[in-house]
C-alpha cells in the first residue's frame, strides 16, 4: 500500500513539474515594450487604443479584432495570442488580412505585445 503511495506521488508530482503553468511566457512579457511595438506594428489597424478602429480598418473586411473588448479577449490564451502576433491570422485560421509579425518580433518582442493586448481588456465588458 505505501509504494503505491509513493508511486502515486511521485507521478503526480512529475505531471506538476512537466505541466507548463498558463501562459507563463506572457506574465513575463513587459506591457510597456509591448505598447512601442504595437503602436508601430498594430495600431494602423487596431487603432491607438485597441478598439479596432485604425485608419486602415474602413478598408479592411473584416474589420480588426477590438483589443478592449474583455469579454472575448479574456477567453483567448496567452498562447493563442502568441501564435497569431508571430503567424499572422492565417496561422491560427483567421483572415489573411492579419500579418504575420514574427519575421520582424523576436519571440519575447511577442510576448510584449500579448502583455500589452492583455492590458487593454483587463475587464470582462
Amino acid at each position: 500500500m505505501k509504494r503505491a503511495q509513493t508511486a502515486a506521488a511521485t507521478l503526480i508530482l512529475l505531471v506538476l513539474m512537466t505541466a507548463a503553468p498558463k501562459d507563463v511566457a506572457a506574465e513575463k512579457g513587459d506591457p510597456k515594450a509591448g505598447k512601442a511595438k504595437y503602436d508601430l506594428l498594430c495600431s494602423s489597424c487596431h487603432g491607438a487604443t485597441g478598439k479596432g478602429d485604425g485608419p486602415a480598418a474602413a478598408s479592411l473586411n473584416p474589420k480588426p479584432r477590438n483589443h478592449t473588448d474583455g469579454k472575448y479577449m479574456n477567453a483567448l490564451t496567452d498562447k493563442y495570442l502568441f501564435d497569431i502576433v508571430k503567424g499572422g491570422g492565417v496561422g491560427v485560421g483567421k483572415s489573411p488580412l492579419m500579418p504575420p509579425w514574427g519575421g520582424q518580433l523576436k519571440d519575447p518582442e511577442i510576448w510584449d505585445v500579448v502583455a500589452y493586448i492583455r492590458s487593454l481588456a483587463k475587464s470582462g465588458k
